[in-house]
């Protein structure tokens, strides 16, 4: 398959060379939920895509893969002391390689879901990976061997949400930037080539780190790190760390998961479930930035899945389905049920949604309604064991293959089209 290259010169992923089919990070290429990819399936057959394979014993976790490349990258895990991260062929699901990064965070956490969670951040040759435990590592994806590594706990103090790690490391230039959470560091600048500090952010309150990941922005006059902690939504500055703001309004909830949602000067955040989901203006004050409450809307898109926001429109689930509002206000434009909360991305003018339950749909980019090309459930779905446990991994679109993860199962789906 020919690959187009994209030279993008976005705040969001400075200075890297991204090919349009791959998807190398937490949320894919721009870390927003969108794909590049054009040529798709508009529409599904009844029984859904073409299955092209499928891993049975992947290992547990709810971590989402990421793409690059002729490789698949994931972490899982096996029992409670062996954590670890696998390449897969994306042409044939068979392991390349595969590395122990740690144990299991958390490990008598409840509810009980103590299992990876991360999402690997590929660049090249080298992928970031970081388990539930707070071990950070830096591996070649040739061979998985490890080049650097850090721990959030031990090396900065650090002090996870009660589910242990599940943050996606995020590389920003020369920078990699982690949430270890507490006193000491809430937030960190790391060398991505040998791990060095740049920076420590103590973040005023000491935050543990809640389940979201950061982003990087520009508003207000800063280029900022922007992360939902236990507490809030923050921004602290880019070069140094420096605090900058914080909004608490949507940290209410359970869990705080899903990544903030970014344009111009405004921030959208939002809780598990029926917390709600609000929007900040940030405003510069002299050499700081204020964070101004735009609206707070109890029916906003809420849930852990995350928000897509295309052309001023917010999409993503509620306790209910699928829902689309309007970014600028929180009203909602429709609501329906479809398969149910569940995670989201945006490739080719459709709705990937993978619901909790397991289905999968196809669903039209539509701001007017509600309008399904396709649903179907993965054959062979793995059996749950833990009360009130669901389908949490996130789908993945990279080079015409749809990918979807459930427990220690795998599925890769053919959804471009002939």
């Amino acid at each position: 398959m020919t690959r187009r290259r994209l030279f993008l010169f976005c705040p969001c992923i400075l200075c890297l060379v991204l090919y349009a089919a791959d998807w190398p990070q937490w949320r894919g290429p721009l870390r927003n939920g969108i794909s590049l990819e054009k040529g798709l399936l508009n529409e599904w057959p009844k029984d859904g895509p073409k299955l092209l394979w499928q891993i049975k014993d992947l290992g547990e976790g709810y971590a989402t893969p990421s793409v690059a490349g002729d490789r698949l990258y994931v972490l899982a895990n096996q029992g409670l002391e062996n954590e670890f991260v696998q390449a897969i062929s994306v042409r044939s699901g068979e392991r390349i390689w595969t590395t122990q990064i740690g144990n299991v965070g958390n490990p008598n956490q409840e509810p009980p879901y103590p299992m990876a969670r991360s999402t690997p951040s590929v660049e090249g040759e080298v992928l970031y990976a970081l388990g539930s435990d707070g071990d950070l590592a830096c591996l070649h994806t040739g061979n998985g061997k490890i080049q650097w590594k850090k721990n959030l706990r031990a090396d900065f103090g650090g002090k996870p949400g009660k589910w242990a790690y599940s943050e996606s490391p995020l590389i920003d230039g020369d920078v990699l930037i982690a949430t270890p959470g507490g006193a000491e560091a809430t937030l960190v600048a790391l060398n991505k080539h040998n791990g060095d500090v740049m920076w420590k952010s103590a973040v005023p309150g000491g935050d543990a780190a809640a389940y979201a990941s950061a982003i990087v922005i520009e508003a207000a006059g800063h280029k900022q790190y922007v992360q939902f902690l236990d507490k809030g939504i923050v921004g602290v500055d880019a070069k140094t760390g420096r605090f900058l703001w914080r909004y608490a309004r949507t940290s209410t909830g359970p869990a705080n998961i899903p990544t903030p949602v970014w344009e111009g000067a405004y921030v959208y955040s939002a809780n598990a479930r029926r917390f709600g989901g609000a929007l900040v203006q940030l405003h510069q004050t002299g050499d700081g930035v204020s964070a101004e409450e735009v609206y707070f809307e109890r029916d906003a898109p809420n849930t852990l899945g995350g928000q897509i926001l295309l052309s001023g429109v917010l999409f993503g689930t509620n306790p209910e389905g699928l829902a689309a509002a309007d970014f600028k206000t929180g009203k909602l434009k429709w609501q329906a049920d479809g398969v149910g909360p569940g995670s989201v991305l945006y490739a080719d003018g459709h709705l990937y949604v993978h619901g909790e339950g397991g289905q999968v749909a196809l669903v039209e980019a539509s701001p007017e309604a509600y309008k399904e090309k396709g649903r179907f459930t993965p054959p062979d779905p793995p059996k749950r064991v833990r009360a009130r446990e669901m389908a949490w991994a996130y789908p993945v679109v990279a080079n015409g293959r749809l990918y979807i993860r459930d427990l220690g199962s795998l599925w890769c789906f053919d959804v471009k089209q002939r």
